[in-house]
């Protein structure tokens, strides 16, 4: 329960975040809103692989290292 309740409050609060770095911060000032929110989304998008990626690690190596243990 406790797992399903941290991946829903994950996802909530990636959904709220407004990542942006300062060079496209600067790009998108001078366009229109939608742009920088196109621009946002896609930043949140690729952020979330390398975090994917991690977690499968470490989900792989607790894994492995409980099957020693037995």
């Amino acid at each position: 329960m406790k797992k399903i309740s941290l991946s829903i409050l994950l996802f909530l609060i990636v959904n709220l975040a407004n990542a942006q770095c300062a060079m496209c911060k600067a790009v998108v000032e001078s366009g229109e809103i939608s742009q920088a929110e196109g621009l946002n989304s896609g930043i949140l998008y690729l952020m979330i692989f390398p975090y994917i990626l991690v977690g499968t690690l470490l989900y792989f190596i607790i894994k492995n290292k409980r099957k020693k243990k037995i």
